[in-house]
């Protein structure tokens, strides 16, 4: 009874009834008393509140009751009694039963109570609930193996622990995968066998170790070495590791492959270099371009030139506007490549963009003696873009075709919708000329690629036409693709597909006085819409009022005013979705005076860019607004 007596009590100087009601009164232990077959002969309170029996329900009975099925079944109540028997005491934990077959996990101190002579005269057996103590336990154990399993399934990531002095002692698939080490055959030896040799020779590995010990934490970037002996770009992370007790155990070494990611670093800061460079390349050349342009017009006055001099001054003159078209070519690049091209999105004629994008190359079609075919007149279809730029893509093709198509040949260009998707229109530009090798054709559409053929540089180029093609394209909403089978004679085809847009409204002007300066004013403030009106009939404009996004729109395609005074801050459709829509609708819009609450630079700047003529902040500034209106109506003279 030494376990549960207090200290300095002596069990030999209690009398029966002490001893009886020291045991009673220990109720957060069950105190068992067994004869020596296993029969219970006594019962303490704690044990009946522990098993839920009373005296009177289990006094005789053999305690291999409390014992779930599977312990009996193994006979493991006798075990303990033998055991107890011949050691003297036994000591076990498990699961036990009460009387309303509930489970607890008890832990269980079995003694061999002798008699005078040394013989057994029963056994004590003393029992502790321990469930709260095993339920944490299994979810401390649950947790580490969760940690475990998420730590050995991370692959993507090396995740492994290294001793105090740098040895490998644990290891994930992900470190696996990214060294190539197996765990048996890595473990115990040390993480400098990941550095190249020249880092390892200079002590880099323990000063790594010692950083992280001394700062908590430690992280680089480098290279590290593989079994195989290939390089790789690593992120990695040291974290000291520490007991509850604060000593030292270790750190825990996390690695990450980053060759990828630095490779494409690279490519990208050379990509920021090259459009740099052409940048600077393309404002510089266009420099000597102007007088020799001058020089050119100077020549063409000149009275009675000889035969020689026209000829050579036609051979500057073409060669001139190559030049131009090179440069051009090369300063869209560099603004698609760093995002600062600015396209419209207007209503474009599909018709109109091909008949002005081959009208710059008639004259190198002539030279060459070729026949250009256009197939325009299907159906009418628009797109909403920049016309500008869909011209450049539609030139850029026709260009190409006359350059590497011989004298004689035949250029097709025809505009169609989509069998398959009638939502897309298309653009076919073909050609009898040589076709391109298949080997070329996944690359035609790269910067600077240039065929097989052109290795003798006779067709002239810097391979950006194409390029210029497919990223003007994309930028439309379209794609662009090629076709051919590379043989001679039997030419290629480029194929450019966008989504169309409806046919827009056509705004001329409405019926009405020739002298009439109609403006829309909108609003939603009725108030401040009717009294900018009447300021505006006084000077001479006439006028009508909306209150809302929507039925501005309606207005504009009904009554088509000259200029909208279009308050930003509508509700529902605010103004500068108002404007967009327009810009989206109609080929000829009115033209917009942003009339706001808000002034500040960057309000002035997203008005400008959405397409307003001028930004005016509120209460208006009469004179700006007459400035403003005079100078719309005077472009419009």
């Amino acid at each position: 009874m030494k376990d549960i007596a207090s200290p300095g009590l002596s069990v030999a100087n209690l009398t029966d009834t002490d001893y009886r009601r020291m045991v009673d009164s220990l109720t957060d232990y069950a105190i068992i008393f067994l004869d020596p077959n296993g029969h219970v002969v006594s019962w303490n309170d704690g044990a009946r509140l522990l098993s839920g029996y009373d005296s009177a329900d289990i006094l005789g009975r053999h305690f291999s009751v409390f014992y779930p099925q599977e312990a009996l079944s193994r006979g493991w109540p006798d075990h303990e009694l033998a055991q107890a028997g011949i050691v003297g005491r036994f000591e076990d934990e498990g699961w036990r039963l009460r009387k309303d077959g509930t489970r607890f996990w008890g832990n269980i101190v079995i003694t061999r109570l002798a008699g005078p002579d040394g013989a057994t005269r029963g056994f004590s057996k003393i029992i502790r609930d321990h469930s709260d103590r095993r339920k944490q336990e299994e979810l401390l154990r649950a947790s580490e193996e969760r940690f475990r399993l998420l730590v050995e399934g991370v692959k993507d990531y090396a995740i492994f622990m290294l001793d105090p002095s740098g040895h490998v002692v644990s290891w994930n698939l992900g470190a696996e995968k990214n060294k190539g080490y197996k765990a048996h055959e890595i473990i115990g030896q040390h993480f400098s066998t990941f550095y190249p040799p020249d880092v390892a020779a200079r002590g880099w590995p323990g000063q790594e170790l010692a950083n992280a010990l001394r700062d908590g934490r430690f992280e680089d970037e480098g290279w590290r070495v593989r079994k195989d002996g290939t390089r790789f770009w690593a992120s990695v992370v040291i974290t000291a590791i520490y007991d509850a007790t604060g000593q030292h155990k270790g750190f825990a070494k996390v690695t990450r492959d980053l060759t990828e990611r630095r490779r494409i670093t690279a490519l990208e800061d050379e990509g920021k270099r090259m459009t740099t460079f052409l940048a600077m390349l393309g404002h510089e050349l266009r420099n000597p371009l102007a007088p020799i342009s001058n020089a050119l017009e100077l020549l063409k006055h000149e009275k009675a030139p000889s035969r020689i001099l026209v000829r050579t001054r036609d051979i500057i003159g073409r060669q001139l506007q190559q030049i131009t078209r090179l440069i051009d070519d090369l300063l869209d690049v560099g603004r698609i490549t760093s995002g600062r091209i600015h396209l419209e999105a207007k209503p474009v004629r599909l018709r109109d963009v091909i008949v002005d994008g081959v009208e710059a190359i008639r004259p190198a079609i002539a030279l060459k003696s070729q026949t250009l075919a256009l197939n325009i007149d299907g159906p009418d279809l628009w797109v909403t873009g920049d016309r500008a730029r869909l011209i450049q893509v539609v030139s850029n093709l026709a260009h190409n075709a006359c350059k590497f198509t011989p004298s004689g040949g035949h250029i097709w260009i025809r505009l169609d919708t989509n069998r398959d998707n009638s939502a897309e229109a298309e653009i076919r530009v073909q050609d009898d000329g040589p076709g391109i090798p298949r080997q070329d054709l996944e690359r035609v559409f790269e910067l600077f690629a240039q065929g097989e053929r052109e290795l003798a540089r006779t067709q002239g180029g810097l391979g950006l036409g194409l390029s210029l093609v497919q990223q003007l394209t994309t930028l439309h909403g379209g794609y662009v693709s090629v076709f051919s089978n590379g043989r001679e004679g039997e030419g290629s085809e480029f194929l450019v597909r966008l989504p169309v847009a409806p046919v827009p409204d056509t705004l001329g002007h409405a019926e009405r006085d020739g002298n009439q300066k109609l403006v829309l004013v909108v609003d939603d403030n009725q108030d401040a819409a009717e009294t900018l009106s009447l300021l505006l009939e006084t000077l001479g404009y006439s006028c009508r009022i909306e209150h809302d996004g929507v039925a501005a729109i309606e207005a504009v395609k009904a009554h088509r005013p000259d200029v909208v005074l279009l308050d930003i801050g509508l509700p529902g459709m605010d103004g500068r979705e108002v404007a967009k829509r327009l810009r989206a609708d109609l080929i000829d819009p009115p033209q917009l005076i942003a009339i706001t609450g808000y002034g500040q630079p960057g309000d002035r700047d997203m008005s400008l860019d959405a397409g307003f003529f001028a930004h005016l902040t509120k209460p208006v500034d009469i004179e700006r607004l007459t400035l403003a209106l005079e100078q719309i109506y005077a472009k419009t003279r």
